[in-house]
């Protein structure tokens, strides 16, 4: 049978439905926690390091963290990391029903949260290619779901819920999200487990196995450029958020349960992007859709800053929201396909580190701009950060370059074979 007429396997149902009922919960507490920063400070600066604190432990413990998932039972890391989610959130709930809630609070949950997140996120990348076989054609059309999902429930349905729930009282989006861990972390416990490569079982040091992660990211034109791209964006996009509930407050005059449709409108573009990401990467290739993608975000950035009503901010979050969602279906399911699997978790947690530790600064960046100069000004630099990043991963990730790394993982046999030792695999030639 051909990659074109297999069928998914009954694993990826679970996974998918595990990460869909996880992701609500995010979207509930993600239109619900900037709201409940504003209903304690109107601080840019405060409402930053709420925002900065849930991104920093990729910053502490990325690298590491991949050598760590590289050597655990990828299955158990997701749902131990879920479980313990679900009851760190129940402090912020009680803190918020007996009026105890802090800015100080927020951000130790966001962080603790985000080293879930670094095991959990980490973890599942690292497992989805073990489930699918490393078969690119079955990775882009199972990432196309779990975005799709993702975003339908995160962007759709949680954002306007979580604002509704804040309605009813601040305790109850949080717990929504702890219910939303906690039933996703017994649908991952029921997935089928994955032999860990032999190189994951402690021959090396971790540190030494984190070193050949990252440099293997580093070595290679293709997966560098692919890893600056969201590290470049993230800078943008995480100081567009940190200003853009105030934003919306003050300059569009959205009230509470309109952010969360403003949200929606983010959602939409995003679902639709990530159903036509195969469609454009068969078109144009991957390395030209990834391009244009970029380019679209970057123009779609500078459309919001200058928007004068919630329409045309709709619209241009629609337009962003579509480049991001057809990029991350692309961007993931190439990199899947091309890395072994003995490197799959530290690869990934050293891809997703240089994006998520280029997110405290975006927070930072977002409120100072405003506070120094208008809530407008981040959106402005954020449009020019996105589109200096279009030119300057545009040759690193070209046709060309995806191409030579396609041919030469299949040149290779499984590009999970634990024999291949080389920090640098096959077609590095085409990426120096």
């Amino acid at each position: 049978m051909t990659s074109d007429v297999k069928k998914l396997p009954t694993g990826f149902g679970r996974l998918w439905t595990a990460q869909t009922v996880s992701s609500l919960g995010d979207g509930v507490t993600h239109a619900a926690l900037p709201l409940l920063a504003l209903t304690l400070t109107r601080d840019p600066m405060a409402l930053a390091v709420v925002t900065a604190a849930g991104t920093l432990p990729w910053l502490l413990f990325g690298i590491l963290g991949g050598a760590l998932v590289d050597r655990w039972d990828r299955r158990r890391t997701m749902w131990v990391a879920d479980a313990a989610r679900a009851v760190l959130l129940a402090i912020p709930a009680a803190a918020a029903v007996l009026d105890v809630l802090s800015i100080p609070l927020l951000a130790a949950v966001a962080f603790l949260l985000g080293v879930g997140g670094l095991f959990f996120d980490t973890a599942a990348t690292a497992y989805l290619p073990d489930l699918l076989g490393r078969d690119p054609v079955l990775l882009e059309r199972a990432n196309s779901r779990l975005r799709g999902a993702q975003t339908a429930a995160s962007g759709f349905a949680g954002p306007p819920a979580g604002s509704a729930m804040l309605a009813l009282g601040r305790a109850v989006p949080l717990l929504a999200d702890a219910v939303s861990f906690a039933l996703s972390a017994l649908l991952v416990r029921s997935l089928p487990a994955t032999p860990r490569p032999e190189q994951t079982k402690g021959r090396e040091s971790l540190l030494r196995q984190a070193r050949a992660g990252a440099s293997y990211v580093f070595r290679d034109r293709l997966l560098l450029g692919l890893a600056l791209r969201p590290a470049v964006g993230n800078i943008a996009f995480v100081a567009v958020e940190t200003v853009l509930a105030l934003f919306a407050h003050d300059r569009l005059g959205i009230d509470t349960f309109g952010f969360g449709l403003l949200l929606t409108a983010e959602a939409t573009g995003g679902l639709l992007g990530a159903g036509i990401a195969s469609f454009l990467g068969r078109r144009l290739g991957t390395g030209t859709a990834l391009a244009c993608t970029a380019a679209v975000e970057g123009l779609a950035v500078l459309g919001l800053a200058t928007a004068q009503n919630p329409y045309v901010a709709g619209f241009a979050l629609a337009v962003c929201g579509a480049g991001m969602g057809a990029t991350m279906v692309l961007a993931p399911s190439l990199r899947q396909a091309i890395v072994p699997a003995h490197l799959m978790g530290r690869v990934a947690s050293t891809s997703r580190m240089l994006a998520m530790c280029a997110a405290p600064f975006g927070a930072f960046f977002g409120g100072w701009l405003a506070t120094a100069y208008d809530v407008r000004t981040p959106l402005y630099a954020a449009s020019g950060l996105l589109l200096a990043m279009t030119a300057l991963t545009a040759t690193m990730t070209s046709n060309r370059r995806v191409e030579a790394a396609l041919r030469g993982a299949a040149e290779t046999g499984s590009p999970g074979d634990p024999e291949s030792e080389d920090p640098v695999r096959a077609g590095a030639p085409e990426s120096s």
